[in-house]
């Protein structure tokens, strides 16, 4: 069991840690054999691991929260302070009670022995596999600092990249769900009246008229089954996109969207080539770096083409052999790696590579409002007029025969 504990060393000095021992007595006996006085002693307790689990799912841990945590402590191993000093450190500073307790698990386990790579592996729920690798490619070097920084900046990168992405998707959902909400209330509250009106006066209707009084009757009778329905769908929908099946058709699916599509792919093109010329600069193999890069670059489309690049520099093949057939990578993406093999200069071809692609994605997200403008008004045009001239017609009629 662990024990925090506080005592007088032979200097004089007051020191706080942890340590390991049967029991009580047996940490008192440690301390005092290395000539220390315990002036406290107790029992370090254990967050239960549906507490964690619970935080977890509460919580979570943030892009923004791994690049600040890899960044304070890349400075801190810098500074050539200890690893474990540097983690209990970022740790104190830590707000988010789950990563806190990942950090405290990670710390325990590095005092035990273990390294820090192998700590950071137990947690695949915080840590990618390309961030254990790094760090293993770090202790394995010498160089933890360089490879804590090169996760620090790729990260940063990364929670730039989708907070772009999100900003320019907010716009075109927010005005498709309010143009839902409104079609909602439509439905269930105006056309009702309306259609009450029309019965009273007994005016003859269009049979599109027809329709849409016979669906606004229906929601205004059975709008929270029609809630209900909505719900579950969309529940349904989410479900089985997180399935491997779903996954895979919903990956191909958002390819093909217009405009959406194009960002998509430079958005998995840049996280890519970026991910793979970190891992190639921090000394990973390239077969090895393929695959970490395959599981990381977060879309089974793109997973099942770099895996195949994999298999075919393993053979002794060229990876971009395989791009130059995949219709997801443009020829200039294939073009400019055959360059970097040919010269020898894969990974500095993969950071201009990502560079032009970060840039053109920095494009998309700025101009997506302007380009969806059009497609958004006809839509919604396309709707307004039909509920509009659904409506009129009838009204027209009621002023002719009333003239």
């Amino acid at each position: 069991m662990k024990f925090l504990f506080q005592a007088k060393s032979p200097s004089g000095e007051i020191v706080n840690g942890k340590m390991d021992a049967a029991d009580r007595d047996g940490a008192i006996a440690i301390l005092q054999e290395k000539k220390f006085v315990p002036l406290k002693l107790e029992r370090e307790k254990d967050s239960p691991a549906f507490m964690k689990d619970l935080q977890h799912l509460w919580e979570g841990v943030s892009l923004r929260e791994l690049s600040v945590f890899f960044r304070q402590l890349s400075t801190l191993i810098e500074a050539k302070v200890s690893i474990v000093a540097s983690l209990r450190a970022v740790g104190d500073q830590t707000e988010n009670a789950f990563f806190k307790i990942v950090i405290a698990e990670m710390l325990s386990d590095i005092e035990d022995g273990m390294p820090f790579s192998e700590a950071m592996a137990k947690h695949p729920e915080v840590f990618e596999t390309l961030a254990v690798s790094m760090v293993k490619a770090g202790e394995l070097s010498g160089n933890l600092q360089r490879s804590v920084l090169f996760l620090a900046e790729n990260t940063e990168k990364n929670y730039e990249l989708n907070s772009k992405i999100k900003g320019a998707l907010f716009y075109p959902i927010f005005v498709f769900s309010a143009a839902l909400i409104i079609g909602f209330v439509v439905f269930t509250v105006v056309l009702p009246k309306l259609t009450g009106i029309f019965k009273d006066m007994k005016v003859e209707i269009p049979w599109y008229t027809a329709v849409l009084m016979t669906a606004g009757d229906f929601m205004s009778k059975y709008w929270w089954l029609v809630g209900i329905g909505i719900v579950g769908a969309v529940g349904g929908a989410i479900y089985y996109v997180k399935t491997e099946d779903g996954k895979k058709e919903w990956d191909i699916i958002k390819m093909k969207i217009p405009v959406i599509g194009s960002l998509f792919q430079y958005v998995y093109i840049s996280r890519f080539s970026e991910n793979l010329s970190v891992l190639l600069d921090g000394g990973i193999p390239i077969v090895r770096a393929l695959v970490i890069v395959s599981e990381v670059v977060n879309t089974t489309t793109y997973e099942g083409v770099i895996l195949r690049a994999a298999d075919e520099v393993k053979s002794g093949g060229a990876m971009s052999t395989v791009f130059a057939r995949s219709e997801y990578f443009p020829p200039i993406v294939s073009q400019m790696i055959k360059i970097g093999e040919d010269a020898g200069k894969i990974s500095e071809v993969l950071r201009h590579m990502s560079g032009f692609y970060n840039k053109e994605t920095d494009r998309i997200t700025r101009n997506l409002s302007t380009m969806l403008e059009p497609i958004l008004i006809t839509f919604l045009g396309l709707g307004v007029g039909v509920l509009v001239f659904a409506i009129l017609m009838p009204i027209y009629n009621i002023a002719g025969s009333i003239g």
